[in-house]
């Protein structure tokens, strides 16, 4: 059995794979990324799913794919907690971007992930390369959910938010000055509370300026750091994956005519073309 799973901060999407490519589990934990999670939190969030226990003991593979494993230390932490919860499985952990590359596509092109998170990646059609680290969500991180979430309460209290909108935000979210530093400075995944509160950009029933404004800006924020480094931005596809890709396409589109960029796919959740790479590609040698 292959266990597969794409990891947000904010959710994981888990799947078991027998060997002939059929679907045995499907189910979601909450985000496990170790940059952010404690480490006994990363075991707290695996075993509260009681579907997932099942596959504890018959799992040979778990590959890993994962926001905030693209370093040496959070990497090494997941990787022995997977191999503790399961001990007859070779674990491999690897970067979210690989999987984002695998969802999207098996030509060169730009693959680009705008969720709770940011980040991005060059795929020469073979190997994944990255320009640059990511910092996550303090340093870096643009057009991501936490970063519109930021914004989002920034403009609220500078007063730069409509009013009509400020008063709709007030009834939305709790706005007490020490809730929100608690969240952020006190407790575990700042960046998933802050990124809350971009649903509000998304499910506000009012489509206006200000938003589009405020996404536009995110949008060519990211293209400027995380697309244009790349010297083939202009030559290939640019990809999204994510929430927030998904529902900024238009915003999207629109960033990207100015550099002359060819948009390529937009998937909203990657677990379901990395269960058809699987198929194609890796389930005779994981299993």
């Amino acid at each position: 059995m292959t266990l597969i799973a794409d990891g947000g901060s904010t959710k994981c999407d888990w799947i078991l794979l027998d060997p002939e490519g059929n679907v045995v589990l499907k189910t979601r934990t909450r985000g496990l990324n170790p940059a952010v999670v404690p480490e006994d939190e990363l075991y707290n969030r695996m075993l509260e799913n009681e579907d997932l226990k099942t596959a504890f003991e018959t799992s040979k593979a778990v590959d890993f794919y994962g926001a905030g494993c693209g370093t040496e230390i959070p990497n090494k932490i997941l990787t022995s907690v997977f191999q503790q919860l399961f001990p007859n499985a070779v674990v491999s952990v690897n970067e979210d971007l690989l999987a984002a590359v695998y969802a999207a596509t098996n030509e060169p092109g730009i693959v680009c992930i705008l969720g709770t998170g940011s980040n991005s990646c060059y795929f020469d059609g073979k190997e994944v390369h990255a320009s640059v680290p990511s910092l996550g969500y303090v340093l870096m991180d643009e057009a991501s959910g936490n970063y519109f979430g930021k914004r989002l309460i920034r403009d609220y209290y500078y007063s730069k938010m409509p009013q009509k909108l400020a008063k709709e935000f007030e009834t939305r979210f709790d706005l007490d000055p020490d809730v929100i530093k608690k969240n952020v400075y006190k407790e575990p995944n700042p960046n998933t509370y802050l990124a809350s509160f971009a649903e509000f950009i998304f499910t506000s029933e009012e489509v206006n300026g200000y938003f589009y404004k405020l996404i536009s800006e995110g949008i060519t924020n990211f293209l400027d750091n995380r697309v244009l480094c790349y010297r083939e931005a202009q030559n290939v596809p640019i990809h999204f994956i994510g929430s927030i890709a998904h529902f900024s396409e238009e915003m999207i589109r629109d960033a990207m005519v100015p550099y002359n960029l060819q948009l390529g796919n937009i998937i909203r959740r990657p677990i379901d073309g990395l269960i058809e790479y699987y198929r194609a590609h890796k389930l005779g040698k994981n299993v």
